[in-house]
Formats: C-alpha cells, sequence, structure tokens
C-alpha cells in the first residue's frame, strides 16, 4: 500500500516520480540546489534503509485525501477502469515510480488536486500541468513501460463540467534517454557519498 512503512522502503534511496523533477530542475548557471539536495537525501536514505521525506505539507494531504474522488471522475469522464499500483521497480535499480494508476495495456493516470483555483484553471485553458510534472509523466512512463499516461486536474470547486481536465502526454524517448543519463550519473555521485559516510562511521 502507497505510504505505508514497506512503501517507504522500497523507494529509499531511489529515484522516483517527484524526484525526477528535483534532479533534472535547472537554472541558467546549471543544475539547481534541489538536484544536490536529493542526491545527499537519497545517500542518507540508503545508509538509513528508509525515507527521510516523509513530510507532507498542505498541498500534499489535499492531494492524498482527494486521489480516490479525482481518479472516481477521470474513470466516468475515460470510460475506463483504473488498476491501483503499490510501486513499481525501474529498469536500473535505482530507479522506480508509484503512479496514480494504470490504464489497459499502454496508458497511465497521474492526478492532481491543486490548492489554488489558477492552477487547475491553466490546466483547463492550457494543459499547464503537463508541462509542470514533465519529468514525473515520463519517468513513469519509463519505469512503467507504457506508451501514454494522462495528466488529470481535479478540482471540485468548479462547475461540474469544468472539474476536471485532462491531457494525455505520449512517451517520449529523447526525453527518457535525458532522465536515464541522468539518473545513471547522479546514482554514480551518490554512492561516492555513501562511501565517505560509511568510512566516517568506521573511523
Amino acid at each position: 500500500m502507497q505510504r505505508d512503512a514497506e512503501w517507504f522502503a522500497k523507494r529509499a534511496g531511489k529515484f522516483t516520480g517527484s524526484r525526477f523533477a528535483e534532479l533534472m530542475a535547472k537554472t541558467k548557471s546549471g543544475p539547481s540546489a534541489s538536484r544536490a539536495n536529493l542526491i545527499v537525501r537519497l545517500a542518507v536514505e540508503r545508509i538509513l534503509g528508509t525515507c527521510v521525506d516523509t513530510y507532507q505539507n498542505a498541498a500534499m494531504l489535499r492531494g492524498i485525501e482527494m486521489e480516490a474522488e479525482a481518479l472516481a471522475a477521470y474513470e466516468s469522464y475515460a470510460g475506463v477502469l483504473v488498476e491501483a499500483v503499490d510501486f513499481l521497480e525501474g529498469p536500473l535499480p535505482f530507479v522506480g515510480c508509484s503512479p496514480d494508476g494504470l490504464v489497459g495495456d499502454d496508458g497511465m493516470v497521474e492526478a492532481k488536486c491543486p490548492t489554488a483555483e489558477a492552477k487547475h484553471f491553466e490546466a483547463l485553458r492550457s494543459g499547464a500541468h503537463a508541462t509542470e510534472y514533465r519529468w514525473q509523466l515520463q519517468g513513469n512512463l519509463w519505469v512503467g513501460k507504457r506508451q501514454w499516461i494522462d495528466a488529470a486536474s481535479y478540482d471540485p470547486r468548479f462547475p461540474a463540467h469544468l472539474q476536471l481536465a485532462v491531457t494525455r502526454v505520449e512517451r517520449d524517448e529523447s526525453a527518457i534517454q535525458e532522465l536515464e543519463a541522468a539518473c545513471i550519473k547522479a546514482d554514480a555521485e551518490v554512492t561516492a557519498i555513501v562511501e565517505w559516510m560509511n568510512e566516517r562511521k568506521a573511523a
């Protein structure tokens, strides 16, 4: 089950869903601070054997609480059944993900329930959520070996016909290759930090 002790242990020390965005984040001068923080965090998790980023802010809690409702709305809209999954192991031992659900043989769905009405409006108007969560979506497709993923934004505060915005994102092999190379490079850095930390413990 997602978010239980076993789930946190499975994803500890791995590059996963939302962490893909942290890994790929860039500034004008190069990789962002979030990448450096992620690499150290994963090293600590590998030593401890569990996740250290278990904190959940209000936006995250809203998403968790409304996920079932959002997926039900998506099922009604798309005329499909969503298959729940726990944790998918990736093509590399240090990669995995927990998508919101699998759809048929080729698809997936990732639901977002934004706290800000403006974010849902932009999802309705331009599919902005698909762009914002690009690396999580492509990472899920990579790990899940799927061809497409529906990015769904759900907000029940809107009129009934505007509560759900769905943008289909196709698998992008170029982006996946870029993400895979970034994970391999970063994993080497995580491993080096783990070795350094273990040497300090031995001393």
